[in-house]
């Protein structure tokens, strides 16, 4: 499987120095939320107060978010871009629906 987040997945190039980056960082990234994640966990079975619990919740759904902004722009920058100059113009119902799931 290529782990490459700038190429489309059923191509089979190389993992360009900047796409090994972003992958990277959205790792690093992933690590942090499980951290956070683990944290809230503690939280709820020490008994913290509610609101630090909310607080925590929102700066881990905060961190997805921003995951989620990172792979839609390299889907959209790469993977697209490469689907509609190869031809396959179905990838703007692709684009269209996934614009559609995130403003829900």
């Amino acid at each position: 499987m290529n782990n490459d987040l700038y190429e489309h997945h059923t191509k089979h190039k190389q993992p360009t120095e900047k796409s090994l980056k972003v992958q990277k960082s959205v790792i690093d990234r992933l690590n942090r939320i499980e951290g956070q994640i683990r944290g809230i966990k503690k939280m709820i079975e020490k008994g913290t107060y509610c609101d630090d619990i909310i607080n925590q919740i929102e700066a881990s759904r905060s961190a997805l978010a921003s995951i989620e902004i990172i792979l839609l722009e390299s889907h959209f920058k790469n993977c697209i871009v490469d689907q509609i100059l190869s031809g396959d113009m179905e990838a703007i119902d692709e684009v269209l629906k996934t614009i559609k799931k995130f403003t829900r």
